[in-house]
């Protein structure tokens, strides 16, 4: 780094304490919000898990940027949801709302004009309002059906001015809501996972060892009376670093892995004139297609093995695996 851009040890500590200030400013804010978690909460809760549409979030400005992350928290945690923007419901966007949504509105004066001016069409619709403000007494609190109070006693900014603690408590409290809600609702990984397909619990959750598994031609196979060459030759063609054995009817009686074949070469026996029963393994872990893709990684790790072979009820070879594509399929 340049010594230049390096701040004096007198204005790296002026920097730090302010940072310190605003962190424990914005923590007192949040823990002042226990004591509003009470009947009119559990009311704002009571409309949500009634609702047979949609909650509606709205606000202007920084409420608005918290709103739009409330939606998202809460239609991520089983509750759907979504934005509309006051300004532009005022303009064609009201159309949006119906009478079998629920309206949650942020607004930290709760004067905020273009939200009171769609109040009285909010109310016409029959949809219920709920009031997320920092005003108790003001129009937009006293005109909702159910009120949550995020007042701070001041911003984090020193001029009292910028919206920090303010939107910190909001925000907060929408994730109240929202997990409340997860809760009441008994959402599970499962439910979260369907909803989050592209990240990484949902490839946890959703991904079943059949989405991924060698099958058919791909899956090395080997008849227990063969030759321990044509079992090298099998897995070297199919390059999982192992093969299946299996007796007259299909049915599986073992694998050799390539860990078998490092103890088959320390051992005296002749590999030229070894059959592939004579050295491999028995009573060998495996798997069912329906079970998911952890939890194959998980018998795996618990097994330190490095390969899995997937059977059906008949104890017919289906499918293999290893951990390499457990790895291309982001289960690892």
């Amino acid at each position: 780094m340049n010594k230049q851009s390096q701040p004096s040890p007198d204005e790296s500590d002026k920097l730090q304490a302010l940072g310190l200030a605003v962190i424990r400013n914005e923590a007192a804010a949040v823990k002042a919000l226990e004591a509003r978690i009470g009947s009119e909460f559990a009311q704002a809760c009571h409309f949500m898990l009634a609702c047979k549409g949609r909650v509606v979030v709205t606000g202007m400005g920084k409420s608005g940027h918290i709103g739009s992350k409330i939606a998202a928290t809460l239609a991520s945690t089983g509750t759907p949801a979504f934005f509309v923007h006051p300004g532009e419901a005022s303009h064609g966007d009201l159309g949006m709302i119906t009478r079998g949504d629920v309206v949650l509105a942020l607004s930290n004066s709760g004067e905020t004009s273009e939200l009171l001016t769609i109040l009285p069409l909010i109310k016409r619709i029959g949809a219920p309002l709920i009031s997320m403000t920092g005003n108790p007494r003001s129009n937009l609190a006293r005109e909702a059906d159910a009120h949550i109070d995020v007042s701070v006693e001041q911003e984090a900014c020193p001029l009292n001015l910028a919206p920090t603690s303010s939107t910190t408590a909001a925000l907060a409290m929408g994730d109240a809501l929202a997990i409340a809600l997860l809760e009441a609702r008994g959402f599970t990984e499962n439910d979260f996972a369907l909803s989050h397909p592209g990240g990484s619990l949902g490839r946890r959750l959703l991904l079943h060892i059949g989405d991924i598994m060698h099958s058919g031609d791909e899956v090395p196979l080997i008849q227990e009376s063969a030759q321990l060459r044509d079992a090298l030759v099998e897995m070297t063609n199919k390059g999982l670093g192992m093969t299946a054995v299996v007796d007259d009817s299909g049915n599986l009686t073992g694998i050799y892995t390539d860990g078998d074949l490092r103890r088959t070469l320390d051992s005296e026996l002749d590999i030229r004139q070894c059959r592939v029963s004579e050295v491999m393994t028995k009573g060998c872990k495996t798997a069912a297609a329906n079970l998911l893709a952890a939890e194959a990684l998980q018998i795996m790790e618990e097994n330190k093995i490095n390969s899995l072979l997937i059977i059906d009820d008949q104890q017919q070879v289906v499918g293999a695996l290893n951990m390499h594509v457990l790895l291309r399929a982001g289960v690892v």
